[in-house]
């Protein structure tokens, strides 16, 4: 195996390097670190311990992946953090390893993590996700795939934001963000179906035209939630987007914005 390792990066020898990886001058790199091929490692970079990092993707400066989580109840669990392949993390981000209630702090593949995201304990992010700078994840945040989190948004813990959904920035997110729709402002609102990613996704005007039509039943109508969701769920030939938008609302815990 090739590796691209800078004489004054300090590589653990517990830590496994695929072919083709590159380390960046100071970067440190420890043990029961998996790097997989291609993976680029900017300067300054610490990658702490028990991380694994997918083929091809790309860590910036002065980034820290795998330290222990932010949780006055974690006692050092042998706990990971794991990143997809082709995966992109900006400069100074911080991505924390989970505490033993999951085990895992997840990145999907595709991602793009733009400069200053912090990603803490046992978040899920799916693949295909774009987080702007400066978001603050809190502890078990689950985003969907294919979501977008604009710039210097709070996160409240455990809250979900749904697939193609679209958080506008400097927004304090409290609650569940539904998929497909668009919420922005302080407080937190939503604004109709976040169209513009759907028709560039390639989802057809009839699916669109669906999630419009549950999207008005649920939030803009006289029906009380569960009212509308079996109005919809009722339709035999329901699409699979309005049945998802459904669930999510109806699996709710923190409670989804209006």
């Amino acid at each position: 195996m090739s590796h691209d390792v800078h004489p004054t990066a300090l590589v653990d020898p517990g830590a496994r390097l695929g072919d083709d990886v590159s380390i960046g001058p100071f970067a440190v790199i420890g043990p029961d670190v998996w790097i997989g091929t291609g993976t680029r490692v900017g300067p300054h970079a610490v990658i702490e311990r028990n991380t694994r990092l997918g083929a091809r993707c790309s860590v910036g400066g002065g980034s820290i992946l795998g330290a222990d989580p932010q949780d006055r109840k974690f006692k050092g669990t042998d706990t990971w953090l794991e990143v997809g392949d082709d995966t992109v993390i900006r400069e100074y981000a911080t991505l924390h390893r989970a505490t033993e209630a999951t085990g895992v702090t997840s990145i999907g593949a595709g991602c793009f993590l733009m400069t200053y995201v912090h990603v803490a304990h046992d978040c899920t992010i799916e693949d295909g996700v774009t987080i702007a700078n400066m978001v603050q994840l809190a502890g078990h945040v689950h985003i969907e795939s294919h979501a977008f989190v604009s710039g210097l948004c709070p996160v409240h813990q455990f809250v979900r934001i749904g697939t193609y959904a679209f958080v506008g920035g400097g927004s304090r997110v409290p609650q569940d963000v539904p998929p497909f729709t668009r919420a922005v402002g302080n407080p937190l609102k939503l604004f109709g179906i976040n169209t513009i990613a759907l028709t560039r996704a390639g989802f057809s005007q009839e699916v669109r035209l669906a999630l419009k039509h549950a999207y008005r039943l649920l939030f803009n109508s006289d029906l009380t939630p569960s009212e509308a969701a079996s109005m919809l769920r009722a339709d035999p030939n329901q699409s699979p987007e309005v049945l998802r938008l459904v669930d999510f609302v109806a699996r709710s815990e923190r409670g989804v914005l209006v």
